[in-house]
């Protein structure tokens, strides 16, 4: 199998995923502030699969030594750099979290529960249980269940398929979408930090993360055609739970849209 033949396979779920309907439910800034106080949990666990990542693939403890696929090492560590790292729109480094974070509450949305949410992964010391004991849509639950699930079977090529396949090779596309609803719907409003978020991420994972991602999952498999069946299963089960994801971002929406 090759990364051709992956992206082959799961094209279907990335049709739905870019032509979901959710895009053109965000009609007005109070929908706008429910996608982002969900999607946020996304922005954060994606950090996670991209530690794990770096804990597999680079020395992460002491002593140091070199592992063995140097090309690999700079692969992820550069994208760490950017994620962790990066340049924010005033000009210091910021994590690409911490830039959601700023760009949600300049627009008005409730930071609130990812915040509850992160303490009491600090405090149960255990994800699993937090996630459980959240009061998230099940369907976010899902979709954070299978990013930890897949990280604590600690098989890197799964992991990096969950993070290639399932974001890092799919977010140009389709935070375009999410984009162009933005400047057609909200023209003037306090949208400059959410914006610069999904441009910078478009820029980098279109023209830099996005193919090293994939060199990095041809590396990991090599000539193994297990690996290669495990990363396209990988693959398709983590785009059909970002449906899920969206799913439940639009349920939230039109629930709150009928209430009103």
């Amino acid at each position: 199998m090759t990364i051709d033949a992956i992206n082959q396979s799961i094209q279907p779920q990335k049709d739905a995923l870019l032509q979901h309907p959710l895009y053109q439910k965000i009609q007005t800034i109070d929908e706008l502030q429910l996608f982002l106080e969900s999607h946020v949990f996304a922005v954060w666990d994606f950090m996670s699969l991209l530690k794990a990542l770096q804990n597999h693939l680079t020395c992460t403890t002491t002593p140091w030594f070199a592992t063995a696929n140097p090309e690999i090492r700079y692969l992820i560590n550069e994208i760490v750099l950017a994620e962790e790292s990066d340049l924010s729109l005033d000009g210091t480094r910021k994590s690409h979290f911490e830039m959601y974070l700023e760009a949600m509450a300049d627009c008005g949305a409730d930071t609130s529960e990812i915040s509850g949410f992160i303490e009491n992964v600090f405090s149960l010391q255990n994800v699993f249980v937090a996630i459980r004991k959240s009061d998230l849509h099940p369907k976010v639950k899902d979709f954070l269940d299978f990013t930890f699930s897949t990280i604590e079977e600690g098989k890197p090529h799964k992991i990096a398929s969950a993070f290639t396949f399932g974001r890092e090779d799919l977010i140009p596309a389709m935070f375009t979408e999410i984009l162009k609803n933005f400047q057609q719907n909200f023209p003037g409003s306090n949208l400059e930090k959410l914006i610069y978020y999904f441009e910078r991420h478009i820029e980098l994972d279109a023209d830099e993360h996005g193919p090293m991602a994939m060199q990095m999952i041809a590396a990991l498999c090599g000539d193994d055609a297990q690996k290669w069946a495990e990363c396209e299963s990988t693959s398709v089960t983590a785009l059909e739970k970002r449906i899920g994801l969206w799913d439940a971002i639009h349920e939230t929406i039109a629930l709150n849209t009928t209430l009103a």
